[in-house]
């Protein structure tokens, strides 16, 4: 008889395991209770995959022996309760995939850094000549990607949501590249719920698999005592040399593998700041284990390119740099961003807070951060939060504004930094549309200054 298989949320991932399942012989059901974009219900419907939108029928989903849930639907959802009630299992797109994929996986997860380490992952790979291909949460759906081909690795980047759907799934190599307080109002605001869901990314790796995580984080290092690591493990950190793992000195990252070391100065690697070299030190373990030849990996760290609204240089107006961080939507992305330079900053950060705790930026802002332009509709958190030791506030709802107070109140050898430290949803659609209206406004600023 056939399998009947319902798909929850008819985003990348659902829409990309509904075709996977209908090749490998499913009966589907499309599910999504807000509206599906035309150009994904064409797919669809070209496919002959039945859907519905605007609502949950329970009949329908609750008749399926197993059910895909998007990741952005929360576990607290009634139809989840519903199907978990009647023991029907309910996994992830990329728990799904994995089972047709006969491809090593390198899973990559963390509160931050884990897409830049993703891509850089994947650079390093594919330039080192290994057939490799890029799924999860950057690009497109991994099932998506095997109905047309498979291949012999898969470099994915993972949310702790995405983990929480693993049953089977088993990474070769496993990353970790930090833990601070995020998405708490899915975990019960239980701080060691999220560290878990985060540390279970390396739970059903076995002896031949690799386990690589951040040795100095405030988490990580307890969350592992509670669970039994059979991987081995390659910590990286920049407080203690340790072997088999990956060591920066302020100046060079040291990587030590069983018969291989490696030594690579931070000048020859085009990503800047420490914890680009923490990422870099992730990336490059992993390329390594998966047998890329260390001449590649040197010459692929000078030509990465990472990923758009992340540190993303714009121009240089009269000697002042333009940065686009819209990506940086919590403190410690922020933290990141702002250690990443000696200049002067003049600082253009703001938006929907969550909660935020800007105290973790005092000792990145003295001295360094000369002006702050708050960018939302309600600033006075941010502004209580500098006042007194920021010497220059300003806000504005307008990111033209902000540009141009950049550039006025520049001089030659700063930078202005957006990193928001916030969500975009009061004046932008989203972290990519405000990243956009940045550029765009810093380029028609470029050519008046012309």
């Amino acid at each position: 008889m056939e399998k009947k298989i319902a798909i929850l949320g008819a985003g990348e991932s659902g829409v990309g395991a509904a075709l996977l399942a209908k090749q490998k012989g499913y009966a589907v059901w499309v599910s999504d209770k807000g509206n599906i974009d035309t150009q994904r219900k064409e797919i669809l419907n070209r496919e002959m995959i039945p859907f519905e939108e605007g609502m949950h029928s329970e009949i329908e989903i609750l008749s399926c022996s197993e059910i895909i849930k998007s990741p952005g639907i929360s576990d607290k959802a009634p139809i989840v309760k519903a199907a978990r009630e009647r023991n029907i299992p309910v996994i992830d797109e990329l728990e799904f995939a994995y089972r047709f994929s006969k491809g090593k996986v390198i899973a990559i997860t963390g509160t931050n850094g884990k897409t830049t380490t993703t891509l850089l992952t994947y650079h390093l790979l594919k330039k080192g000549g290994v057939d490799v291909g890029l799924g999860g949460n950057v690009g497109q759906s991994w099932a998506g990607q095997l109905v047309q081909k498979d291949h012999e690795w898969w470099v994915l980047e993972t949310s702790s949501f995405q983990i929480d759907g693993f049953r089977e799934m088993k990474p070769a190599i496993g990353i970790l590249t930090n833990i601070t307080p995020d998405h708490l109002d899915r975990y019960d605001y239980a701080m060691e719920k999220y560290v878990a869901s985060k540390i279970s990314l390396f739970r059903n790796m076995d002896e031949s698999g690799a386990a690589i995580y951040f040795l100095d984080d405030q988490y990580i290092p307890d969350g592992l005592k509670k669970v039994t690591l059979k991987a081995k493990t390659f910590p990286v950190s920049i407080q203690t040399q340790i072997q088999p793992g990956g060591y920066f000195d302020g100046n060079s990252i040291h990587l030590s593998m069983p018969g291989k070391k490696i030594k690579i100065n931070k000048e020859d690697i085009v990503l800047k700041g420490t914890h680009n070299m923490l990422n870099t030190m992730c990336a490059t373990l992993a390329a390594s284990i998966a047998g890329v030849p260390e001449e590649s990996i040197r010459q692929s760290l000078k030509d990465f390119e990472n990923a758009a609204h992340r540190m993303e240089p714009v121009a240089v107006i009269n000697g002042v740099s333009f940065i686009n961080d819209s990506k940086g939507t919590n403190v410690d992305a922020t933290f990141y961003a702002l250690s990443s330079y000696e200049n002067p900053v003049i600082w253009i950060a703001g938006g929907v807070d969550k909660g935020n705790d800007y105290s973790v930026l005092y000792p990145e802002i003295k001295g360094k951060v000369k002006m702050l332009i708050c960018l939302g509709v309600d600033n006075q958190k941010l502004k209580s939060a500098f006042e007194g030791r920021i010497a220059e506030i300003k806000e504005t709802q307008n990111v033209e504004e902000a540009v141009k107070w950049g550039l006025e109140y520049g001089k030659e050898g700063d930078v202005v930094l957006l990193s928001p430290a916030c969500a975009s949803f009061d004046l932008f659609k989203n972290y990519e549309d405000r990243g956009e209206q940045y550029k765009s406004a810093v380029n028609r600023l470029k050519l008046l200054s012309a």
